[in-house]
This record gives C-alpha cells, structure tokens and sequence, in this order.
C-alpha cells in the first residue's frame, strides 16, 4: 500500500476533503507524506545536522546528559551518544519548548520541563532550532485539526492538550553506519541490518523530515516490512500510541524501523506530545464522561508505556515512578473537602 500524499498548501480551500483522507490514511497506512509545509528549509536543516554532528568531542560533550557526564545537569534534553552494543546505533541532540521556571509544573520530578542546554556562543544555532521547533508545532496542531474535522469532532477537539507547555520534542538526529560488526541484536532476516530496531512511537503524532534517505520501513497490515521511500522536501507524519489509545484504537500505531544503509544517515523528529499535566484518559470517539479515568500525560508516560525503559537514550534516567498524578492528586484533594 502506497503512502498517501496531503498537499498543505490545498488544506485552507478543500479542508474537508484532506481531512478525509487524513483520516483513511491513518485508518489504514498510518503513515502520510505532508508536501509544501510552510517555514521549512530542507536544505539549510540538513546542513544544520551536519555541521552539529560534525563538532569535536569536547563541544558535545558539554551538552551530554548527566547518564553520561556526570557532571552535567540535564536528564532529558540536549546530546546523547552512541552506545556501543545498543541495536539503536544513532547520536541525537533534542529541544523542548522553554516553559516558565516559576510554573508550578516545574518541579525535580518533571523532566520534560527540564530547561535547554544549548552550545556557548551559538545564538543563531539556538534561535534557529526553536524557530523550526514552532513550525513543527503549528504544522503539528494544523494536522490535529483536520484530524478532528474528519473524524466529525470540533476542529479543536484536541489541540487544546497541547496549548503552552506541551512536552513535545524537537530532535536532530544521525546515524552513523556500523564501525565492524554489528552486534547480533542489530542483526535481522534477509542480512539486513537495524540502526533503529521496530517499535511504534509513544507519542501523539510524529513529524519526520527525512531528507532523500532510504532505510526507513514500516509493518503492513499484511505483516509485511515495505519501504518508507524518501520524497525530498516532504514531512513524513506517523501516529504514536497515544492518538491510537484516545481514538479508541481507531487509528493504529504503526510499527516501523530504520535499516543501515552502509553511509551516514541524518534526520529530523519531531514528537508532538501534550502538557505534562493534561487529561489523556479519555476517548475522543465515546460518549461525553463514559469510561473516562482522569489520567495526566505524565503518569500515563511514566507508568503505563514505561517510556524510560523504552528507548535506550532513557533506559539510564533515574526512575521516575514516584513522580505525582497532579490530576489524581488534585481530585483527591477537592473530594476531601
């Protein structure tokens, strides 16, 4: 099954045409290429990739998660690595919106709010990485409109989650090809070989720019691996879990991976995910109030997708289970009144 095509430039003036296909597609691919994405620059974000990764060690370094240098303070945002015998063979550096050290959200506990590290002496590094961050978030919230008008809600059904302190990721990535012998859990059928291994993403929705790169494969509902071939100036869209879980599995979660292609590899994520303490317990497809458990994005992360576990890049944070439902802890408490 071809990976349909959603002309941005057309959503304004055939609105819920695209938005019918949106949603076929999700029902059924759950993959989609976005053309003429307004505010991006393939090219000058390539070569943006390109000059961060290609920095000496020690710039990198500066910025490391404290899993790794110790004696840097950031869990959760700014570099990581390469671990050696990981199957996920990639280097990242990754952003998330600025949000006021005075929120009461901000707290130790809460690392998706942890603030930016950024590069000494790079201002117009720093300022380009959150330009695009925002462009990514309103083509991000553009696709949930049209999401919700083609599944024949309120077209603001659901950007509401992720009004100012989303805890959505803005990530640059490479993938180095393997340096001698891949170790055997990177190995799979047919001699290929993983940079990343299959998985479906936990958030929301996912924004890939992925350049003219081949490698990534998505599972079919046939069972079957098919190439995600590249298509130069397009965004790739995919749904995580999340959308899966709060359309009552309407839409699927698409497993998906990426091949080693023997040459160095770079893209573009983007994970759209709501505020830490937004309500994702419900089901946009139900009926008003029925089996809807209060559940904040935070504890839904933490303990129910074991996020931390998930992906080697977290698998070394500090545990993150006595973190507090501020959702459930603030009902319990008016209850109590």
């Amino acid at each position: 099954m071809s990976v349909p095509i959603i002309d941005m430039s057309k959503v304004k003036d055939e609105r819920k045409e695209m938005a019918a296909k949106i949603v076929k597609a999700l029902e059924t691919s759950g993959f989609l290429y976005l053309d003429n994405v307004p505010g991006l620059d393939h090219k000058k974000l390539f070569e943006t990739c390109k000059w961060f990764f290609s920095q000496p060690w020690e710039f990198k370094e500066k910025l490391q998660r404290n899993a790794w240098s110790p004696e840097n303070k950031n869990y959760f945002r700014g570099y990581f690595p390469v671990v050696a015998k990981e199957p996920s063979r990639k280097e990242g550096f990754e952003i998330g919106r600025d949000v006021d050290r005075n929120d009461p959200s901000v707290r130790p506990e809460n690392w998706f709010y942890e603030p930016n590290v950024w590069p000494e002496g790079q201002e117009e590094f720093k300022s380009y990485m959150k330009q695009n961050y925002e462009v990514m978030h309103e083509t991000a919230m553009e696709m949930l409109r049209l999401i919700a008008i083609g599944l024949g809600l309120e077209e603001d059904a659901m950007v509401y989650l992720f009004a100012k302190k989303p805890c959505s990721t803005f990530r640059i990535m490479h993938y180095p090809p393997w340096d001698g012998k891949p170790p055997e859990n990177a190995l799979i059928e047919d001699g290929k070989v993983l940079t990343t291994p299959d998985h479906s993403d936990s958030n929301f929705i996912t924004l890939l720019i992925n350049f003219n790169y081949v490698g990534l494969e998505r599972l079919s509902p046939e069972g079957q691996w098919v190439a995600v071939p590249p298509r130069p100036g397009s965004l790739i869209m995919n749904i995580g879990d999340l959308l899966d879980r709060m359309t009552g599995n309407r839409f699927k979660a698409t497993r998906h991976r990426v091949i080693d292609i023997g040459v160095d590899r770079y893209s573009i994520p983007f994970f759209l995910e709501p505020e830490f303490e937004a309500d994702v317990g419900r089901n946009f497809l139900a009926e008003a109030g029925k089996d809807h458990v209060i559940e904040s994005y935070g504890r839904y992360m933490i303990h129910v997708t074991k996020y931390v576990r998930k992906y080697f890049e977290f698998k070394v944070l500090p545990d993150f289970l006595n973190v507090k439902d501020s959702l459930k802890d603030k009902e319990a408490q008016e209850a109590s009144i």
